[in-house]
């Protein structure tokens, strides 16, 4: 298993005391074609602090990053192209295909939807998902979250950022390894 911390953008701090995210990573043995992996993202602030977005049926949703949501962004090898997952601690997700940096997108074939799962331990929680990925593809791997307070503040977290505004999309975010 792989952990890793993200951090805030400079320009859109958290309101209030400050707190740790950080997410373990792992992937599975391989299953023919594909493999899963396990995404665990965790906040070590209180949940009442957030906005916890609820649903009465989990499913696919766009626009999950309007408010707290959880991102991971694979791109396979040296290719342009990219996919991008959102989990909400409601348990909608979604996950779009992209043929270059914020070009050609569409919403990505997923055989089977993500497991997507959310754990409140009041001083901390976490939202994890496990996604089916190719097993013998290797991945630049970018983490990202989207967390919104209770009084509206939003704080923008990746593994690094670009100059400029908060971009999960750009090359720089996508420094870790997956495979």
């Amino acid at each position: 298993m792989q952990s890793f911390a993200l951090i805030p953008h400079p320009d859109t701090p958290p309101a209030g005391a400050p707190f740790k995210l950080w997410v373990n990573v792992d992937r599975s043995a391989a299953f023919g074609l594909m493999a899963t992996a396990n995404i665990f993202f965790c906040v070590a602030a209180p949940a009442s602090r957030f906005v916890i977005p609820a649903s009465d049926e989990p499913d696919r949703a766009d626009e999950l990053w309007q408010t707290t949501c959880f991102e991971a962004f694979l791109r396979p090898g040296s290719e342009p192209g990219y996919s991008e997952w959102n989990f909400a601690p409601s348990g909608d997700w979604a996950a779009y295909s992209f043929s270059g940096y914020r070009e050609g997108m569409t919403k990505a074939e997923v055989g089977a939807p993500p497991y997507v799962r959310f754990e409140d331990n009041l001083i901390w929680w976490g939202v994890g998902a496990t996604i089916a990925v190719p097993s013998d593809d290797k991945f630049a791997l970018g983490l990202s979250a989207v967390l919104e307070e209770a009084d509206g503040t939003k704080s923008y977290w990746a593994l690094a950022h670009p100059a400029g505004p908060p971009d999960f999309h750009h090359a720089d975010c996508f420094t870790a390894k997956l495979g």
